[in-house]
């Protein structure tokens, strides 16, 4: 792994400033939001924005690319959020930050599809997963970074608002100056969402209500510890808790992953994020059960995501996996839209603590699905006959998605050749 690292360390370092950079902007609004005196309503439609951003890039960022190449993409949209982020505090006006969410979250979603593209180019076959962990440490951590910075700044001035716009100008020059162009970009033809509902009915309904999971955790989760009456620093531990446990957490399930009922597993991680997040709910603002029921669903919903992915890999071919990816996203980015509205809307009516309500009640759905379909269908894949788990994040664009799918391709294929050699020997 240190030598994936060495091999590729200026997209790595650029990518892990971008982070911090996007990690903090979308804390800091939460909290500067509520010194506006923005509502909680007005809030959950400025963290939606962001999602609605994301969607609309990693649609149309692959085309831009092949237009112009990478090097310009990466360049264009990097100067735009550069110029956004520092507009924050100038414009705070509910308009202005839902323009600017929007827009950071589609030169994000193209960013993530520019250096995706060059990592992966610069993989072989033998370190792609490798690669793939190396980049998902360097974002995770970036975002943990980032709420460090946060609990020692003041979120009513600008200078939080600058570090990250500097932060992200910055990350741009070890990876324009040390990486090479990739050849042309081709983005692989969308398998339609309705062959991808009907393939895996319960990967689809699951990625759906996990869009709106991850929207909470990454939007709205500063504004419900201002709400809640959590200081600064409490909010960048909460906030990093989530990530540190799903970055912690992935391993493990994914190891469970290749040796049992993905069904089953599915179930239980999402019954532990359902737990953790009604703790949450019922702890009348205990910051050490908050921590804890944040810890359980942070180490849940993330690995879930990876897992629907390799479910529905199960019962899809090789020549459909890539396909399939463009179509998860989309399920998920349409439940990551919603998510924010919902529960800004309940929290409204009803209080900060409907924050954790409305994450138990989406947690709780993905169980109750889950056992529905066990029981209307009994398994039909052996555990032997599983594809291999492959972490991935939510945020990853149609290019790491369509690297994850390669990575089950390629063990998959690795496994069958073994399997077939054992066999000849005997």
């Amino acid at each position: 792994m240190i030598k994936v690292f060495f091999a590729s360390w200026a997209l790595f370092l650029g990518m892990f400033m971008l982070m911090v950079g996007n990690g903090l902007q979308g804390t800091l609004l939460g909290v500067r939001g509520s010194i506006e005196n923005f509502s909680t309503f007005e809030m959950s439609i400025i963290m939606s924005a962001y999602f609605v951003g994301f969607l609309g890039g990693s649609q149309l960022a692959p085309g831009m690319i092949r237009r112009v190449g990478h090097v310009r993409v990466f360049a264009a949209l990097g100067s735009t959020i550069s110029a956004v982020l520092i507009l924050y505090p100038v414009l705070t006006e509910v308009w202005a930050w839902t323009l600017g969410r929007v827009v950071i979250g589609f030169c994000f979603s193209g960013v993530y599809v520019t250096a995706e593209s060059w990592l992966n180019n610069a993989s072989t076959n033998e370190n792609r997963g490798q690669s793939l962990s190396v980049y998902m440490l360097a974002q995770m951590s970036g975002i943990v970074v980032a709420q460090g910075i946060l609990s020692v700044g003041d979120a009513s001035g600008y200078t939080l608002f600058i570090i990250p716009s500097v932060l992200v100008s910055l990350a741009f020059a070890p990876i324009l100056l040390s990486v090479q162009p990739t050849p042309a970009f081709e983005a692989t033809k969308p398998m339609r969402i309705r062959n991808l509902i009907e393939a895996s009915p319960f990967a689809s309904v699951g990625m759906f209500l996990l869009g709106g999971v991850f929207a909470a955790q990454f939007g709205m989760t500063a504004v419900y510890g201002t709400q809640a009456g959590l200081s600064i620093a409490q909010i960048s531990v909460l906030v990093s808790v989530i990530y540190v446990a799903a970055l912690v957490a992935q391993y493990p399930i994914g190891w469970l992953s290749d040796r049992m009922d993905r069904r089953w597993l599915i179930i239980i991680v999402a019954a532990i994020g359902a737990g953790g997040a009604a703790a949450a709910w019922v702890s009348g603002g205990d910051f050490r059960v908050l921590l804890f029921g944040a810890a359980l669903v942070g180490g849940s919903s993330n690995p879930l995501y990876a897992l629907y992915i390799a479910y529905a890999n199960d019962f899809l071919e090789h020549d459909e996996m890539p396909a399939a990816s463009a179509g998860f996203i989309f399920i998920n980015g349409v439940g990551a839209i919603m998510g924010p509205v919902l529960i800004g809307w309940i929290m409204g009516q009803f209080g900060e603590a409907a924050f954790w309500a409305v994450v138990t009640v989406l947690m709780s759905a993905m169980v109750g699905y889950g056992l529905i379909r066990v029981l209307q269908r009994p398994s039909d894949i052996s555990v032997d006959d599983q594809v291999s788990y492959s972490p991935v994040m939510a945020n990853a664009s149609p290019v790491a998605m369509e690297v994850a799918q390669e990575i089950y391709i390629e063990t998959e294929l690795e496994e069958q050749a073994e399997e077939d050699e054992g066999q000849s020997d005997r």
